[in-house]
């Protein structure tokens, strides 16, 4: 492929994603240009790669009631993700202001399945963030199956499953999850088929927690929306907190807001920023 195309550079608490537009489905995405894409010295750089396609173009099977619009992503590295809590986020702000959607409140389509989005704040200048709230779906939660190696310790993990999956484990107070070298991917025993995120959390208070996580298919990220989900069902389910208050998240980009709805959905509430559009050879 050798054409030019235009792009949107946003993301959410520094999980960032480079956005095409292509309501009719008219890119040939592939993984060599995905990971072109998202090249951090070679392309335009980012954790991941958004196409935003209505669903009726994307090329899959979708259900009569689907929403219009697909979130086609792509992992930095080529490989297809089910779904990206930060990233869709950043679409709702992208759909929004490119007049695609005028609703505060509308769904996305994911691989995952439909996901609602609430704008919550529109900024008033260019490049200011917006504040979005993604209903993430409901929590699939298993504990004691696995254990990840890190600074010397086997820490039991709990897998959580938002729709993509994710091994979350809680430090014990003498370790800095500062400290933590994330340069290479903790090792997982066993080793999910499917891979997964790994999550490594602290505890800072009264609901309120702080992690790091290496993702699949990219590495250790500033952030990851679904992974801060997960951290909290994992955290409340820990502290045995059945109150559904929302529980606060750090991560080294920000902070996010999780929590539930009456019906049991977890929701994720937090920044979106687009700050760049250009245009690109793929």
């Amino acid at each position: 492929m050798n054409e030019r195309i235009s792009f949107t550079k946003g993301h959410g608490t520094e999980n960032d994603f480079v956005v095409l537009d292509d309501p009719e489905g008219a890119l040939e995405l592939d993984g060599a240009a995905v990971a072109a894409l998202a090249d951090r010295r070679a392309g335009l750089g980012g954790d991941g790669v958004i196409r935003a396609v209505r669903s009726r173009s994307a090329g899959i099977e979708v259900p009569a009631d689907a929403p219009e619009w697909f979130m086609d992503y792509r992992n930095a590295d080529g490989s297809i993700a089910e779904m990206c809590g930060n990233g869709v986020r950043v679409l709702a702000a992208h759909l929004q202001r490119a007049g695609h959607i005028r609703e505060d409140r509308f769904a996305i389509l994911t691989r995952a399945g439909a996901r609602t989005v609430e704008i919550l704040h529109r900024p008033a200048t260019p490049g200011a963030p917006w504040s979005v709230r993604v209903g993430m779906g409901t929590s699939r939660i298993a504990d004691g199956n696995r254990i990840v190696e890190i600074a010397g310790q086997r820490l039991e993990v709990t897998d959580v499953d938002m729709g993509n999956p994710h091994a979350v484990a809680f430090l014990p107070a003498e370790v800095a999850l500062e400290q933590l070298d994330l340069s290479h991917r903790p090792v997982l025993d066993p080793e999910p088929a499917a891979g997964a995120n790994i999550e490594l959390v602290s505890e800072r208070g009264s609901r309120h927690v702080v992690m790091r996580v290496h993702e699949r298919g990219v590495g250790e990220t500033r952030s990851c929306g679904t992974g801060v989900a997960a951290v909290a069902v994992a955290a409340a389910h820990r502290a045995g907190d059945e109150s559904g208050e929302p529980w606060t998240v750090d991560v080294p980009g920000g902070r996010l807001q999780v929590g539930w709805t009456a019906d049991g959905e977890v929701t994720l509430t937090g920044p979106a920023q687009l700050v760049a559009d250009g245009t690109t050879l793929i």
